[in-house]
Parts: C-alpha cells; structure tokens; sequence
C-alpha cells in the first residue's frame, strides 16, 4: 500500500521514494509538508533569521560553466572589480549596523595575488570589527593551503554549491576539461571540511536536464555530506550562456519555485539544524518569495551590502531583485519583511549552524 504524506513525514529516516512523493505533493499534502518543515524549524532553530551581508566584490572569473552570466567567455558582462576600502566601507557598515556577518563573494580565481588579497581583506575585516563580525565567503575551488590560511585569516564558514550531484548532470552543465572537474568539486568540499570551515554547498533547481529524482538525490547527497549549511534556489536561465538554448523546454517558472520551496523544507526535515539561506533568486520569481521560504524552513537571509552602481554587473541570472538599491534601503525593506514573516532579526550575532556546533562539540 502507497504511504500517505502523513505516513512519510512520521517516520525518522525518508528513503528516495519519500522525498521523490514530498517533492510531488500538491494541496493539503504539500501544506502538511512545509507545517512539518515549520515546527522543525521552530524546535531545532527558533525563530531567527540572521543577517549575512553580501558584498559581491567582483565579477572576473576564471571559469565558463554555462549556466552563469559572469562566465569568462561572456564578453557582453561589463567586468568590476571593488577597491580594497570599498570592500572594507561594506563590511564596517555591516558592523556598525549590527548584522552580525559579512559574505564576501566573485568569481573564482586561483592567483597568488588574489589569494594574499583575500588574506589581508579578512584580517582587516576582523580587525575593524574588533574580531565581532562573522565572515563567510564564496570563492570557489581552492586548494586546502589557500582554503587553511583564508580560514586562519578570520573566514569561518564557506559556500562552495555542488549545483548538482549527478556527475553526468554536472558535466553538462560545464565545459569538459580539468578546470571544470565534478571530482574536483567534491575534493574541494571535503578540504572545506578538513580546513575547519562551516561547510556549505547548494544546488539549482529546475535545470535543463535535470529529474524530480535528480533533486531527491541532491538532497540524500547534502546529508550524507554531512554539511552545515545550504544556499539553493530556482534556475533562472541567463540569456548570455549556452543553456539560454533551452529555456523554452524547463520546467514552467511557477513550478521551479515551488519545487525550490519544497527543496527547502525537505532538508529542514532531513537536517533539522543546519543553516538554510533563503535565496535572492527566490525573489526573482515571487516578490515575497524570501518571506515564504523563511515560513517553512530557511532562517538566513543575506541583505546586498555591495554599492549600488556595480549590482547590475554581478548578473548571474537574469530579473535579479534589489539592483538598483543602497546598503540602506536593503536593511529598512528586509527588515519589514522578516517581521513579516513571523521571524526575528538575529542581530549582532553570528548565526553559527547549530548543527557544526553540535559536531566539534562531540569531537573534543
């Protein structure tokens, strides 16, 4: 006999087959599904949404996976680059207004010189924020020297997205050569991990390509990861890349939201105590989409603390929401709607995964 969504959200550990029927619940299921996530979230979290303020420092990247707008070979992407004090005026605004971390983010490079730069911007950052202020960063695939000294410069948590944890997926979705590696990916997540790092990872949804299975097994691949924290959010296809090709054959806009909804509240209830970022791209779809994912499970939520003028520039997608706003506005408008959301702001604090907490604590 087929289990009911009742059945499956009572049992302890859900199987492929459970997470492929949550992913297709409709009606009063696909409600009792995000009510569970809520509670989940409610019990093991609280509710708190805490700040992670965003400076997207630069759009130069060394890669060409082909479904990002600031890929190497998009030559229509007008490239930036923040000076040093730019960086720093983000991160003390940050401070001052007391939204507890920073997440500095670009595209990947692997220089010397780039990595001495990030070395230095952390310490600084530290330094001007009497080592109060948390800092994730997203910098993509190092190596577990850069990863170690960028970890004892200040950052603590990283974002590397995995996008896809099927192999033959993901090589679709990159050129095939060595600077575009799933293996290397994976070795690169691990050495997070080994570094010290709060370790994150995330996929899209809604690819050209890609299965309800596919995304069931992101999931199973998240937790098996172990991971601490996720980033995850609909695909929105960027008329500059080579998947542009086929947007008129994915899944329709609506259901890639809701699918990324559903994503969300799914890991709530397999991992019930790690960090869950409530998408930008989320807002791209659904004006208050940010606000909904905060309802059934995400509780981080990352205001755009980059200067206005270079927002357009840091276009991975297309429709990205708040572009043409200041530091400011973003805190006043995010502020409304968190409350909104029933949650409270998790001001001056960092917002660690409970779920690393948990893990050093029972490895001492």
């Amino acid at each position: 006999m087929d289990k009911t969504i009742s059945n499956i959200l009572a049992q302890e550990i859900l199987s492929k087959e459970d997470i492929v029927a949550l992913l297709k619940s409709k009606g009063q299921d696909r409600r009792l599904l995000f009510k569970c996530a809520h509670d989940i979230k409610k019990k093991f979290i609280g509710n708190y949404t805490y700040y992670r303020g965003l400076v997207e420092f630069s759009n130069i990247c060394a890669k060409d996976c082909y479904y990002c707008g600031i890929r190497k070979s998009n030559n229509n992407t007008h490239r930036y680059q923040l000076k040093d004090e730019e960086i720093l005026k983000a991160a003390e605004f940050a401070y001052k207004e007391k939204y507890g971390s920073v997440v500095l983010q670009a595209g990947e490079l692997f220089n010397k010189k780039h990595i001495n730069r990030i070395t230095k911007l952390l310490k600084k950052i530290k330094s001007l924020s009497n080592h109060e202020l948390g800092i994730t960063i997203s910098l993509g695939e190092q190596t577990y020297e850069t990863y170690k000294t960028w970890f004892d410069a200040g950052a603590h948590r990283f974002l590397l997205r995995i996008e896809t944890s099927n192999p033959e997926l993901y090589q679709k979705l990159h050129p095939n050569d060595s600077l575009h590696s799933y293996e290397t990916r994976i070795k690169a997540l691990k050495n997070l991990q080994k570094a010290g790092y709060q370790t994150g990872t995330g996929v899209m949804i809604g690819l050209p390509f890609q299965t309800i299975e596919d995304l069931a097994d992101d999931l199973l691949f998240m937790k098996e990861l172990d991971i601490d924290m996720c980033g995850m959010g609909p695909f929105i296809a960027h008329a500059d890349t080579p998947l542009y090709q086929y947007k008129d054959e994915l899944w329709p806009i609506e259901e890639r939201f809701d699918l990324s909804l559903k994503m969300i509240a799914i890991l709530r209830i397999l991992m019930k105590d790690i960090n869950i970022a409530a998408a930008t791209a989320l807002q791209a779809i659904d004006p208050i989409g940010r606000e909904k994912a905060i309802k059934i499970g995400a509780n981080i939520i990352m205001p755009n603390i980059t200067p206005g003028s270079y927002r357009d520039d840091y276009s991975l997608y297309e429709n990205k929401p708040c572009t043409d706003e200041e530091a400011e506005d973003c805190k006043t408008c995010l502020e409304a709607r968190i409350t909104i959301s029933g949650d409270e702001i998790g001001y001056g604090q960092w917002g660690d995964s409970p779920h690393f907490k948990a893990k050093l604590a029972l490895s001492k």
